[in-house]
């Protein structure tokens, strides 16, 4: 799992849990048999470290000191503001936190947690109080208790040397940025949407990316069938330069917000695949549906699954199963077999004991039954 965090430079965090949370199922897609305990378990020993790059994110614990500046989800102008103008607030909540250890956003009085105009947004003080001082590097997570977040002085959750260990600001903001070539692979200049968001404004990330090259750690390629370059982590070059590599067929499903799916331009360039996350969309706007994750088989994105987890009857039930125009299941060697192992090892990963399927899919659960 570190290995595969490391080469991605940071998995995104995300609360739904719907189909399984964004981080697990990125790394249930890379990591065989992946349990959800096991990224639980690295978080519970610090060996990873929740932080904002891009979204929240997990990183490798040892690269924190590469994280110090840090712009968080809504901006400095934010973050500044909630400490500048809640003081007393901020003092209370970082006071209680040193003497009690941690604590969440409800260990607070109501009257300190209050509501407040912030730009134009109603938020809760207090919780932009510890936001606020996550970003500035003072706290940070101790753990999670579901979806509530509960709080520690950084100095109690990692080595005091590696709290020590400093690291020039211009060097943080070239690994931030490098992090997100890492976790896509294939991006442009400018990245896509996004992407760099919260690094720096524009015209420092233009220098940024300019210095990445000089250096060494991208190396720009070129893409059949598309303009302009493309940039490559140095050390994968060579990846890409190998003939690929003899493998039985497999099929993966892919989080929603994984990184590969960033580069909704390079997914219709290079798999034919139109990809959106339709959450925002209203039910009736949407193709397909609220959570789907497509389906990858071999170096194919050949269609989209909805599956929604119910745990309290240790079930999953398929919403939704489409495939791509042109793609037929039972003609694509090796397919039906390997999706049913993605099925099987789906199911283990959630703790459900069973599939349900609609009646309107009842043709594919009985192609892909074991």
């Amino acid at each position: 799992m570190l290995q595969v965090i490391r080469k991605l430079g940071s998995i995104q965090f995300d609360p739904i849990a719907v189909a399984g949370r964004n981080h697990d199922l990125m790394l249930h897609a890379r990591v065989a048999a992946y349990e959800p305990a096991w990224c639980d378990g690295l978080y519970e020993r610090r060996r990873i470290f929740e932080t904002t790059n891009k979204a929240l994110s997990f990183i490798p614990a040892d690269e924190f000191p590469w994280y110090r500046v840090n712009a968080g989800r809504k901006g400095p102008r934010f973050h500044a503001a909630a400490l500048t103008d809640n003081a007393a607030v901020a003092e209370q909540v970082l006071e209680r936190i040193r003497a009690e250890g941690p604590l969440s956003s409800a260990d607070f009085r109501p009257e300190s947690g209050r509501t407040k105009d912030w730009f134009g947004l109603p938020e809760n003080a207090v919780r932009s109080v510890l936001e606020a001082y996550t970003v500035a590097g003072v706290i940070g997570l101790a753990r999670r208790d579901g979806n509530t977040r509960y709080y520690d002085v950084v100095e109690r959750l990692l080595p005091a040397e590696l709290l020590a260990q400093e690291v020039p600001e211009r060097e943080q903001l070239r690994h931030k940025q490098l992090s997100r070539h890492r976790a896509h692979g294939l991006l442009g200049a400018g990245g896509a949407g996004g992407t760099f968001a919260r690094i720096a404004n524009p015209d420092v990330r233009r220098e940024l990316h300019e210095e990445l090259v000089e250096l060494g750690a991208l190396v720009p390629v070129e893409v059949e069938g598309m303009r302009g370059k493309r940039f490559v982590v140095a050390e994968e070059l060579a990846q890409l330069q190998a003939p690929p590599e003899a493998r039985p067929p497999s099929v993966a499903f892919i989080a929603p917000f994984d990184s590969l799916l960033w580069d909704t331009t390079l997914l219709t360039k290079l798999f034919d695949f139109d990809f959106v996350w339709e959450g925002f969309f209203k039910p009736e706007k949407r193709r397909w549906g609220y959570y789907v994750l497509p389906v990858l088989f071999g170096d194919r994105l050949v269609g989209r699954i909805e599956p929604r987890i119910d745990r309290e009857a240790r079930r999953v039930d398929v919403l939704g199963l489409w495939w791509e125009e042109g793609f037929a299941p039972r003609r694509a060697a090796g397919f039906v077999d390997a999706m049913r192992d993605a099925l099987d090892a789906y199911l283990r990963f959630t703790g459900a004991d069973r599939f349900d399927w609609p009646s309107h899919l009842a043709a594919q659960r009985r192609l892909f039954a074991a």
